[in-house]
């Protein structure tokens, strides 16, 4: 495990060979797998967890609720929300789950409104506003998010 000097990690449930750079905060009972990669200037709140092997790129902040599963890719700046209906100083009794599946990917600048699931092996394109669940092995873009085409076993990783 690398941990970066210059970032802030206050939890223990970090798997081995996983990266955490500079100016990352991950707070006290998130939990990161093994072999993942956690870039610059990201936040992850308490209720999180993220499997093995997942690319978190930088400017991403994973907030309470979100589960991510092993094999992910989370393109720099993608914007996840946890709260539908957000109000100054008020807060749900619980926030809903996120989940996004593994294999999935989610290119850069993406939005991913709350309680929603990002199907196993699909992809979000960059910059799309996702505000329905994407179904597995399904490609999604644009502001909001439409079915594209489907990945073919010879486009799987």
């Amino acid at each position: 495990m690398k941990i970066h000097k210059l970032s802030d990690v206050q939890t223990s449930n970090v798997g081995e060979n996983t990266r955490i750079w500079q100016f990352v905060v991950i707070l006290k009972d998130a939990e990161i797998g093994a072999n993942c990669n956690i870039c610059a200037n990201s936040f992850i709140e308490n209720d999180v967890v993220i499997g093995n092997n997942v690319t978190v790129k930088s400017g991403v902040y994973l907030w309470d609720g979100i589960i991510i599963e092993d094999n992910v890719f989370i393109g720099p700046c993608v914007a996840f929300t946890n709260d539908k209906y957000p109000r100054s100083q008020q807060y749900p009794e619980k926030f809903p789950k996120t989940y996004v599946r593994r294999n999935a990917s989610i290119g850069a600048n993406a939005t991913i409104l709350p309680g929603l699931e990002i199907g196993e092996s699909s992809i979000v394109g960059a910059g799309s506003v996702v505000t329905k669940d994407v179904p597995p092995h399904a490609i999604v873009a644009g502001n909001p998010a439409r079915f594209v085409k489907w990945i073919n076993d010879n486009e799987k990783n």
